[in-house]
């Protein structure tokens, strides 16, 4: 699976399609994909860089989705526990999922100059995490990969 954040692909189709797949899930699941739920993911898919609860809160409310804090952070709770989105820890901010449905242990590449996330993927079970882990008898359950540094676009615009 590649880094889709920072690489050129058609964007409608990304969002179409990961949308498609997650509504088929839920429906599958019988979770509930509520108006709002389903509008902060919508968000998420489109940015592919990371945003804070308030920056959905804010947008939530100038379409009249709920002014209140709880709105936000209860579909961002949803969307992550299902594996729909994942939290930024570095920047306390949220993304799409860019592989949902798929079992995988992602890593984050932030763009310390636009804020641009890209998923990659690790195995935190293999290399030299993993090693340590084992030699210390210790089960990885979690990990929270992210790297910092500047994605292609800023780089390209910084060099001309």
């Amino acid at each position: 699976m590649d880094p889709i954040g920072f690489s050129k692909h058609n964007h409608a189709h990304c969002i179409s399609g990961n949308l498609a797949q997650i509504e088929a899930h839920c429906r599958a699941e019988g979770l509930q994909l509520t108006p709002v739920r389903r509008r902060v993911l919508e968000m998420l898919l489109h940015e592919h860089r990371a945003l804070g609860a308030y920056d959905i809160l804010d947008k939530l409310r100038a379409e009249g989705h709920g002014s209140q804090p709880p709105v936000a952070y209860r579909a961002l709770d949803f969307l992550v526990s299902h594996g729909f989105a994942h939290k930024i820890e570095r920047l306390n901010a949220f993304v799409a999922c860019a592989h949902p449905g798929e079992a995988h242990d992602p890593a984050f590449l932030i763009c310390r100059k636009c804020d641009g996330v890209a998923e990659a993927q690790t195995q935190p079970t293999r290399g030299q995490l993993g090693t340590s882990a084992r030699i210390a008898g210790f089960q990885i359950e979690r990990t929270v990969l992210e790297a910092e540094g500047v994605c292609p676009n800023c780089a390209e615009s910084a060099a001309l």
